[in-house]
């Protein structure tokens, strides 16, 4: 199981990760949705394409694009559309 926590919440939650350049990408469907916030932010990858980001909001503390997913990725990247991935302090742990 991988869990991505951060301000003491769970964020993401899944058996079903895809690793790339170290970062674990979730499924959409494992993420706790009421705890995410649009954000406008764009950033491009060479091989990926663009990306897209999401502010994390737990308990009205906000962490700024601290999650991005790739909605139209490159084909070499198609196995992480719309999946998700952190940084900026969130934490992302392995094990049972």
């Amino acid at each position: 199981m991988v869990r991505a926590v951060w301000n003491g919440a769970v964020l993401a939650e899944s058996r079903d990760t895809v690793l790339v350049e170290g970062n674990h990408y979730f499924p959409p469907d494992a993420l706790n949705w009421d705890l995410f916030v649009p954000s406008d932010t764009t950033t491009a990858c060479p091989w990926k394409g663009t990306a897209r980001y999401w502010t994390v909001s737990v308990d009205g503390v906000e962490n700024s694009d601290a999650a991005w997913y790739y909605p139209e990725p490159k084909p070499e990247a198609e196995h992480v559309r719309d999946r998700v991935a952190f940084w900026r302090g969130v934490e992302v742990v392995t094990g049972e």
